[in-house]
């Protein structure tokens, strides 16, 4: 399938910064999905596991402002998770987009959790790539330490051996995988250096974040179904927030992923197979609850007939 990509533009006390966004499959298909990328990344990482969702969706992965291909801020002070969701909201509004499905990691989970909280809300399904409820001071300093210090590259050698060691926790990728996730990383400057795609301050504003961030209230508002996705040896998700989210708000659906930390690429095939079959899955609940008038023992008949034809 292939990649079709567009900006929009958005104006406030910034002036106008044009805002991307990647699209894939039936541009017509009321079954949309969308992709929103953590901090440091951008929407085209997607890419792999949209080329599979094609079949029944139509996905639109979204360019956080100072990413990939969206502008970058004039105020700097304004890259926060405030300004993301009116960005996002206008990405709807723009797009026409009542309803859909969001999947998203790190950042992107988090303004997941903030629509889906919403009294009124577009989200269905909501999708966690390692993304919790909770997230520790501890683990977004090192989330920063961790990237920090390099900002250019002098040739792809150099950003090779960057990208494998930063992102290490992705898990299991190929070398044609990773050849791709770095040439989408980087730009070329006019002297052949590389440099990355997003802008510095990005990394700023995450150090102004004041102390853990705790979404537990936002989370247990939340009413879709919640699947939660989370690496192993994750140090940003840790092992009991991920537990407690299956117990209390949306009773998340938990996978871990073995030899995986933070997080999980999306980008082979146990990842894109566990998001696949959960979107299947909770399709048939989707189409039950979409009948509320229902009493009980209907909606039980309506569930026995939707599996016979689906069988």
């Amino acid at each position: 399938m292939r990649l079709d990509s567009g900006t929009y533009p958005f104006r406030d006390n910034n002036g106008t910064v044009w805002l991307g966004f990647s699209d894939w499959g039936m541009p017509k298909s009321e079954n949309i999905i969308l992709c929103v990328h953590g901090d440091t990344r951008q929407s085209r990482d997607f890419g792999r596991l949209a080329e599979t969702l094609t079949k029944n969706y139509h996905v639109i992965g979204f360019d956080l402002a100072g990413h990939g291909k969206s502008g970058w801020l004039a105020d700097k002070k304004d890259y926060s998770f405030k300004t993301s969701t009116r960005h996002i909201d206008g990405l709807l509004d723009y797009r026409n987009v009542s309803q859909l499905d969001w999947i998203g990691t790190f950042t992107g989970g988090i303004l997941g959790m903030m629509f889906a909280a919403r009294d009124v809300t577009p989200v269905r399904r909501l999708i966690l790539n390692d993304t919790g409820a909770f997230v520790s001071s501890e683990s977004i300093k090192r989330f920063i330490d961790n990237i920090e210090n390099t900002v250019s590259f002098k040739n792809l050698n150099e950003a090779s051996i960057y990208f494998r060691t930063v992102y290490s926790g992705f898990g299991a990728l190929d070398d044609a995988d990773w050849s791709d996730f770095i040439i989408r990383s980087v730009n070329r400057e006019a002297n052949g250096s590389y440099t990355l795609h997003y802008d510095p301050e990005v990394i700023e504003s995450l150090k102004n974040i004041p102390g853990d961030i705790d979404l537990w209230d936002i989370y247990n508002k939340i009413q879709c179904p919640v699947l939660l996705l989370r690496g192993e040896n994750s140090d940003v998700l840790s092992k009991s927030t991920a537990e407690r989210m299956t117990q209390t708000g949306p009773k998340a659906q938990l996978i871990e992923f073995k030899n995986c930390g933070h997080a999980p690429s999306l980008m082979n095939s146990e990842h894109i197979i566990a998001i696949s079959n959960w979107l299947r899955e909770t399709q048939q609940e989707e189409r039950i609850d979409d009948f509320p008038e229902m009493n009980e023992a209907a909606r039980d008949e309506n569930a026995s007939a939707i599996k016979s034809t689906d069988e």
